[in-house]
C-alpha cells in the first residue's frame, strides 16, 4: 500500500486508511450473524424474528450507497468516511443497551448504516489512483470484505470468556461487549483517518450538479454491472449468513465447526479481490468477469446435487468435496467483485461515485433478498441444495446478458479495442 511515482502523493495513505476502515465497518455491519444465538436465547426470539435483526442491518447498509458514493465524489471521501466511522461508533455503542426485540431491530438498523462505506471508499480511491492501477487499488480496498469473518473468529471466544461479567462504564460481558469493542475501534480509526489522510482531498464530481452525476444511470450497462454484483457480492453476503446453518442442517456439524468451515469461503471471497483487480488491470475486466461467472456456473451446478448426512448415512458429495467446491465459489466471487468495479472507472471515470454507488446498492440488496429466497425455495421444492440452484440460475442470467451485450457492442461499434483493453463503448440508454 505504499505510494509509487505513478500515483499522487497521499494515495497510499488513502488506500491504507480506507481499507482498514472498511474492514472494521464491514465486521460491524455483519456482526449480528454470529451474535444471533445468544441474542435469540436472551430475547426468546423465533428463527424468523432473529433473521430480521441481520436483515435490517444489511438493508440499511445497502440502500444509501448511491447517495453516499455521490457525496464522496462531491465533497471528498475523507469527510464522508470519517463521518461514517464516527456515526457507526455511536450506533455500535448503543446496541449494548437493547432491552427488547423492537429496540434491537431499531439499533441493528441504525448500526447497519456503516455498510454504505463501500461506495464511499470506491469513489475515494478511484479519485486518487490512475487507470492502470485502479483495478488493483479497488480490489485491495474491497478485500475489507474479510471483516465478515472477524466476528465469526473472535466473537464466540470473547462472548464465552466475558459472560456474566461487567466491564468499565457498566458495560456487560457476553454478546453485548462485541459491539462496544467495535465502537471503540471505529472511534479511534475515525480520528486517525481524519489526521493521517491528505487534507487536500480529490473530488471527481465537485463541479457537477446532481443531475449530471445521475446522468450515467440511464445507460444499460450500469444495470448489467449491477446484476453482476448481485451474483458476486449479494450472494457472498447471503452465503456468509446461511452457510453455517446449511452445514449444521445438512451435515450435522456443530455451530463452532460450521462457523469455522464457513471462513474457508469468506477468506478467498474477500482476500482474492486484489488478485481480481490485478488480473483486470492486466487482461481486462471483461475477461476476468468471464472467468468468474464461468467458474461460478460450474461450481454451483455441482453443488446443486443434494448432499449431506441423513440417518447416519452420507449421500451426494462428501463434506470435504463440498467444502472444497464452496471454496472455489469464494475464489470466483473474490475475482468477480474486483472485475465489476474495474469496469466502472473505465466506462464512467468522472462518475464513479454515482455509478459505483448504484451498483453497490443493488448488490447489497441482493444480500438482503437472497436469504429469504433461499428459504422459500427450500420450502417449495423440499430440496436441500436449492440454495445453489438459485445461485446457478442467477449466474447463468448474468452470463447470458454479458455475452450477448458484448457481441452486440462488437457488431455495432466502429472501433472496439481488443479483449485486454476494456472498451469504453456505452450501450444505448434505457
Amino acid at each position: 500500500m505504499t505510494e509509487t511515482h505513478h500515483e499522487a502523493p497521499g494515495s497510499g495513505r488513502v488506500l491504507t486508511m480506507s481499507t482498514v476502515a472498511f474492514t472494521l465497518m464491514f465486521a460491524t455491519w455483519l456482526m449480528f450473524g454470529i451474535l444471533g444465538k445468544p441474542i435469540q436465547q436472551e430475547f426468546k426470539l423465533t428463527d424468523v424474528q432473529l433473521s430480521w435483526v441481520s436483515a435490517v442491518a444489511v438493508l440499511n447498509g445497502s440502500m444509501w450507497r448511491l447517495p453516499a458514493g455521490m457525496l464522496a465524489d462531491r465533497i471528498g471521501g475523507r469527510k464522508v468516511m470519517t463521518f461514517l466511522l464516527a456515526s457507526g461508533a455511536v450506533g455500535a455503542w448503543l446496541v449494548q443497551y437493547a432491552s427488547s426485540y423492537h429496540m434491537l431491530l431499531v439499533l441493528a438498523f441504525v448500526v447497519g448504516f456503516v455498510g454504505n462505506s463501500f461506495s464511499v471508499g470506491i469513489a475515494w480511491n478511484s479519485a486518487w489512483f490512475t487507470p492502470h492501477r485502479q483495478g488493483f487499488a479497488l480490489g485491495l480496498f474491497g478485500a475489507g470484505n474479510v471483516g465478515a469473518s472477524v466476528t465469526k473468529l473472535i466473537g464466540p471466544v470473547i462472548i464465552s470468556a466475558t459472560a456474566g461479567t461487567t466491564w468499565y462504564f457498566g458495560v456487560q460481558g457476553g454478546w453485548r461487549v462485541i459491539p462496544v469493542i467495535y465502537a471503540v475501534l471505529l472511534a479511534v480509526w475515525a480520528v486517525l483517518t481524519w489526521f493521517i489522510t491528505p487534507s487536500q482531498d480529490r473530488m471527481a464530481g465537485s463541479s457537477k450538479t446532481i443531475r449530471q452525476m445521475l446522468e450515467p444511470l440511464k445507460h444499460v450497462q450500469v444495470w448489467r454491472f449491477s446484476l453482476y454484483y448481485v451474483v458476486v457480492f449479494g450472494a457472498y453476503v447471503a452465503l456468509s449468513a446461511v452457510l453455517p446453518k446449511y452445514y449444521m442442517d445438512n451435515f450435522g456439524l456443530s455451530l463452532a465447526r460450521a462457523g469455522l468451515i464457513t471462513t474457508t469461503f469468506i477468506f478467498p471471497a474477500s482476500l482474492l479481490r486484489p488478485l481480481g483487480g490485478w488480473a483486470s488491470d492486466l487482461w481486462g475486466a471483461r475477461n476476468a468477469m468471464y472467468f468468474s461467472l464461468t467458474m461460478m456456473m460450474l461450481t454451483t451446478a455441482i453443488l446443486s446435487i443434494p448432499s449431506g448426512v441423513r440417518n447416519g448415512e452420507a449421500f451426494g458429495l462428501p463434506l470435504w468435496v463440498f467444502v472444497s467446491i464452496v471454496f472455489l465459489v469464494g475464489c470466483s466471487m473474490g475475482i468477480g467483485k474486483a472485475a465489476v468495479y474495474k469496469h466502472i472507472p473505465t466506462y464512467f471515470p468522472t462518475n464513479v461515485g454515482s455509478v459505483g454507488g448504484l451498483v453497490g446498492m443493488l448488490g447489497g440488496l441482493g444480500g438482503f433478498f437472497l436469504p429469504p429466497l433461499f428459504a422459500y425455495t427450500r420450502e417449495w421444492t423440499n430440496l436441500s441444495s436449492s440454495t445453489f440452484v438459485v445461485l446457478f440460475l442467477f449466474t447463468l442470467s448474468a452470463s447470458v446478458w454479458m455475452h450477448f451485450a458484448i457481441r452486440n457492442l462488437k457488431r455495432t461499434a466502429n472501433e472496439f479495442p481488443n479483449d485486454v483493453v476494456e472498451p469504453a463503448v456505452l450501450e444505448p440508454r434505457s
